[in-house]
Order: C-alpha cells, then sequence, then structure tokens
C-alpha cells in the first residue's frame, strides 16, 4: 500500500464517532514497517496559534477500508 492510498481515505476515531483529520506523513522503522501516522494539525482561518500534528501509533489502528482508517485512540 502506498502512502497516497492511505493519504485519500477518512480517519475516523471509533472512541467518539469524530473525524479526525487527514494523514500528512507516517514514521518507518529500521525494518521499513510503518509505525505511525502523522495526521495534519486542524487549521482555524481565526486561530494566530496552529496546533501541532498528531501522531497515532499503528497499533491503535482498528481498521482501513476502502474510504476509511478506523482508530481507537483517546485525543
Amino acid at each position: 500500500m502506498r502512502l497516497s492510498d492511505l493519504q485519500s481515505k477518512n480517519i475516523v476515531n471509533v472512541a467518539d464517532g469524530k473525524n479526525i483529520g487527514n494523514i500528512i506523513d507516517v514514521n518507518v522503522g529500521a525494518d521499513g514497517s510503518i509505525e505511525s501516522l502523522i495526521i495534519e494539525a486542524s487549521k482555524n482561518f481565526f486561530a494566530l496559534n496552529r496546533e501541532s500534528d498528531t501522531e497515532i501509533n499503528w497499533k491503535d489502528i482498528t481498521k482501513i477500508g476502502e474510504d476509511v482508517i478506523l482508530v481507537n485512540t483517546r485525543l
């Protein structure tokens, strides 16, 4: 699976059903396996301070479907 395939999917938290955001990058381990997904920080047009990006561990991913990635995490 390519990063571009992951980036086209919505990220939804199964704990509360909220859309978390968009994947902008992944962290890859020394063995080539994906360790975590980096989710773009929310951008508020009126906010002066930009929030930091969110990291979701690979172990927190519940399911990768055709259109969505389900994660079980507390943010």
